[in-house]
């Protein structure tokens, strides 16, 4: 870190916040980047749906980003930001002046403006394997992966309500679909008549663990012993934000719900990423649990943007009474 002070430290390095630190840089504001390097796409071979970068795999995508952001003077660090502060403005009746951002090894820096993208947790099933195979063929998103398993045998572990959705989904990209009742509740009598007229099977009892071949998944064994032979397992997982800096701040997450069931929780903002703390934004997972990578990226593009409009605001002000006092 070459400075002390920064018009806006950005705290994490993914897609989000590299996109509002390029943004940011070209607009010739000092900028810093924090990151602890646990981009939630790591396990992933490669980025979809990325227009002009499709397939391109995560930490290629990062490095090009982290590259084009450096290139327009944005400065990345690595490290993990325990929390941040507010710090009082100098003079009676002035604005605070800026936030305290201090990391876990005791170096801290100051900032105009904070711009939060630390992104989102996968809280998985407790179900022996799926951790090792996350991201591989253990999988969420059907838009991520779902044509990397099309026409193939693709089973569903149903732990909520929104099972029976994400079956008749995944349905779109292959015609062999089984749906593992686990520890979900049984579908409705309208579910099952959906699930039959598209030919999903339903398999009842808890899934015990994954059978896997040669490094590559290979079924499903239920706690009975019985093998349905799979090529992917399709779970959904619990999306917590990485809010502790916020959190610090005073933002407290709050749940997200889909299909009557929650799937996480969220830090709240407004539609340019601004949240209730003054000076304080987010963009990214942390505040939009089902965003995309490219989403993620416009995200930031958008709160870089509005933070520098806010910036624009306040060097105009500080300006203004300059130029009143002579």
């Amino acid at each position: 870190m070459k400075q002390q002070r920064y018009d806006v430290v950005i705290v994490g390095g993914g897609a989000a916040g590299l996109s509002g630190a390029l943004t940011l840089a070209r607009a010739r504001r000092s900028v810093l980047v924090i990151d602890a390097g646990e981009p939630r796409n790591a396990p992933a071979s490669h980025v979809h749906n990325y227009l002009g970068r499709e397939s391109t795999p995560p930490g290629e995508l990062l490095a090009i980003g982290r590259g084009e952001a450096a290139g327009y003077g944005a400065e990345i660090v690595a490290g993990r930001v325990a929390s941040a502060e507010r710090l009082p403005g100098e003079g009676e009746g002035e604005q605070e002046s800026g936030f305290r951002v201090v990391m876990e090894d005791g170096r801290s820096v100051e900032a105009r403006r904070l711009l939060v993208t630390t992104g989102l947790v996968d809280e998985l099933p407790a179900v022996p394997g799926l951790a090792e195979r996350w991201g591989r063929e253990v999988l969420h998103c059907p838009y991520c992966h779902g044509r990397e398993v099309a026409d193939r045998p693709v089973g569903v572990l149903s732990v909520g309500p929104l099972a029976v959705h994400q079956a008749l989904m995944w349905r779109q990209w292959t015609d062999d679909v089984t749906l593992f009742r686990h520890t979900g509740p049984e579908p409705t009598d309208e579910e099952y008549e959906q699930l039959a007229a598209r030919d999903v099977a339903v398999v009842d009892g808890e899934v015990a663990g994954l059978e896997v071949t040669d490094d590559r998944l290979t079924g499903v064994r239920l706690a009975g012993g019985r093998v349905i032979p799979r090529d992917a397992l399709v779970i959904q997982a619990r999306f917590t934000a990485r809010s502790a800096v916020l959190a610090s701040l005073g933002l407290v997450p709050v749940p997200q719900e889909m299909g009557g069931e929650v799937i996480g929780t969220y830090v709240p903002t407004d539609p340019v990423g601004a949240t209730e703390v003054p000076g304080v934004w987010a963009a990214g997972n942390v505040t939009r649990l089902t965003e995309q990578v490219i989403g993620a990226a416009a995200g930031g593009l958008v709160a870089a943007a509005a933070i520098n409009g806010d910036l624009i605001a306040e060097d105009t002000r500080i300006a203004v009474e300059a130029r009143r006092r002579g």
